[in-house]
């Protein structure tokens, strides 16, 4: 049998003398840029000033790539602990989403609380930014050929250049980080159609629908990776998923009774 021979895409974009810039760090910029522009535009429609988004970009991000490298480092110390050298190279890929999202909402608790604007209102500007911005950046995960699935025979039913990508190690695997990025897309075409449409919508409820549609993709598409986070025997990614799916449904639900549901951090 031959054995195919594919060319894939570099991981690396430019080089600029010692510097090298990544694929995966333009792909993740171009994601976030994209969700801040959204968040600027919707801004006004809560009467958030949109200069406010910046300010909180500015911290978010380089705290939420930290969180997401730390998310990941933690459940793979058995290897960082031997390669201490590789903690910090986050350009290779090895970040978590979730960590990135943790640290995310921490950071807008502590922003908003101390900008004085409301908790669900920030959320509910932000969400479809952060829905498109996954969903561009799991290319970057394509890039640099991780977050896949299983093996499979063949991958004819996608275009050229990603079963080229997906063609790793000598077998076609399953482009699971595609999924989830369609997943992402689909919830954010559902969020920019419903929050402007749907009268019975309160403040917060796009945070709440958020909660349990990436709770659901990430759980199916969790469950056909070969590469997940694992705790003993469970993939932490799932059990995660699980609580978000959970929190979302409980989120909406107290969010709709007749007393309104505050969000607020004392400190």
């Amino acid at each position: 049998m031959m054995i195919p021979f594919f060319s894939t895409i570099p991981k690396i974009a430019l080089k600029l003398g010692p510097f090298e810039i990544h694929w995966y760090a333009i792909i993740i910029v171009c994601g976030v840029a994209l969700a801040v522009w959204l968040a600027m535009r919707e801004a006004p429609r809560k009467k958030i000033d949109p200069e406010s988004v910046i300010d909180f970009i500015l911290i978010a991000f380089p705290l939420s790539i930290i969180g997401a490298r730390l998310y990941y480092v933690i459940f793979q110390w058995p290897y960082y602990s031997q390669h201490p050298g590789e903690i910090v190279a986050i350009w290779d890929g090895g970040n978590a989403i979730y960590g990135s999202l943790i640290v995310g909402f921490i950071t807008l608790l502590v922003f908003c609380y101390y900008k004085m604007i409301k908790l669900r209102d920030f959320l509910d500007i932000a969400i479809p930014g952060v829905l498109i911005a996954q969903a561009i950046g799991r290319w970057g995960n394509f890039v640099n050929q991780e977050a896949y699935g299983t093996v499979v025979k063949n991958l004819s039913y996608l275009p050229n250049f990603i079963s080229q990508q997906m063609y790793i190690d000598g077998q076609f695997r399953q482009p699971t980080f595609l999924f989830e990025s369609i997943g992402t897309f689909i919830g954010f075409i559902l969020i920019m159609i419903f929050r402007h449409r749907l009268t019975f919508l309160k403040s917060g409820d796009i945070f709440g629908f958020y909660l349990v549609w990436y709770g659901m993709v990430r759980f199916i598409v969790e469950g056909m990776r070969t590469d997940s986070l694992m705790l003993g025997p469970a993939r932490v990614s799932q059990w995660l998923s699980v609580f978000l799916i959970l929190a979302g449904i409980a989120f909406f639900i107290l969010n709709h009774k007749k007393k309104p549901l505050k969000l607020s951090i004392k400190f």
